[in-house]
């Protein structure tokens, strides 16, 4: 028997969702308030709150919420000012088009894709449509933690698994976990917020078995920052008509996080399910549309914001070894290593002297975690860390 929700219990667990942390028991952000908080978890707003004061912009290098600093592309500028006319129009047209250009570029149909303002969007509107009746999520620990979030607001049970010890998803122990109560699996690969990979053959594997036990969500937000993008996506799957749903974002390679572009793909009745509860082109704005349109035919951009961020982040690697540092093994556009600091004194230190980084608690140690920059800004970094801890 489905269960009723009404408006005012909907909003009411939206609103909860909204006010969470991405945050899991293995991982707690560290700030000068403490928040409400599940057992064994810890949410702390200190560097949020000062991420959303005026003064950040006196910032000498923000490094604090993975942005790439490349971008909007040019082209992408000009798109978005030539659509600012056209605002008086709702986007539906502009949407079908980005669709057909997004269902070529992954090789499925245009029925394969849903667009939204931003992956995290469909992360949390695939949470609410697979858990309004309640049941379990799989998912690693730590993890991002937005489509785990909105699950729980909905009375999910979250069942985490570890990471292993080189920082993959355990496959098997996740495979176990699995039972007739789980309505998805979340994998998020390269994995947010350590920044490791999990090896592609054995997460195909366990995605086309497990899928027919449960749906599968596979995060790949980070994934272009891979030399061999394509080599790695879970995209295929959908192709021979697995149950696998995978997120892609704009915000990332494409340098448009403040425009809010992402999408998913998966089987059309799944989407289908989706958009029957919730709606995805109706948040997004024609000057976001038109924007990542030029962005996904300015292929030299993509291509420059790869390379220029592979180049930044072995140079931060490199030199946090020299430190005696020992990062977290990173194919994104950040690195997290284990600092010797608390994490309130230690940001208060980094943020006094201009920069911003974002601090937490892995298994219960304390740890940074950077953001790549332009060079300068990761060479300021650089200095900055050795004044704080070396």
């Amino acid at each position: 028997m489905t269960k009723k929700i009404d408006r005012r219990s909907w909003l009411r667990s939206t609103a909860l969702v909204t006010s969470s942390f991405a945050l899991t028991p293995s991982l707690k952000a560290f700030a000068m308030h403490e928040a409400s908080a599940a057992p064994n978890f810890k949410a702390w707003d200190w560097e949020r709150s000062y991420a959303a004061r005026p003064d950040i912009t006196k910032l000498k290098a923000r490094l604090l919420a993975n942005e790439n600093p490349y971008g909007p592309s040019d082209k992408v500028r000009l798109a978005i000012m030539e659509a600012a006319g056209m605002g008086n129009r709702y986007g539906h047209s502009a949407a079908a088009k980005l669709i057909d250009m997004i269902a070529e570029k992954e090789g499925v149909t245009p029925e394969h894709i849903m667009l939204g303002p931003g992956s995290t969007d469909m992360l949390e509107k695939t949470a609410i449509t697979h858990f309004i009746d309640g049941g379990n999520i799989v998912s690693a620990d730590p993890a991002y933690m937005s489509l785990i979030k909105t699950a729980m607001a909905f009375k999910a049970d979250w069942k985490s698994v570890p990471l292993t010890k080189e920082w993959a998803h355990d496959l098997p122990a996740m495979e176990a976990a699995v039972d007739k109560d789980t309505k998805l699996v979340y994998v998020c690969n390269p994995n947010n917020p350590t920044g490791s990979i999990t090896e592609t053959k054995a997460l195909w594997s366990f995605c086309e078995k497990v899928a027919d036990k449960a749906p599968i969500f596979v995060d790949e937000a980070y994934l272009e920052f891979l030399d061999k993008p394509e080599s790695a996506s879970m995209v295929g799957l959908v192709k021979k008509g697995k149950n696998v749903i995978i997120a892609r974002t704009f915000s990332k390679i494409h340098a448009m996080a403040g425009l809010r572009v992402g999408y998913i793909v998966g089987l059309p009745e799944t989407l289908e399910r989706i958009s029957s509860m919730v709606r995805g082109n109706m948040g997004m704005s024609i000057t976001s549309l038109k924007g990542a349109m030029a962005s996904m035919e300015d292929l030299k951009f993509q291509e420059n914001s790869q390379k220029w961020n592979k180049e930044t982040r072995e140079y931060v690697i490199d030199e946090l070894k020299k430190l005696g540092f020992e990062p977290v093994p990173s194919y994104t556009s950040f690195v997290l290593f284990q600092i010797e600091m608390e994490g309130k004194p230690f940001l208060e230190k980094m943020f006094g002297k201009g920069v911003g980084v974002r601090a937490f608690e892995v298994f219960d140690k304390p740890y940074c975690r950077v953001s790549m920059g332009k060079m300068k800004e990761m060479e300021l970094f650089v200095e900055t860390l050795k004044q704080v801890l070396v």
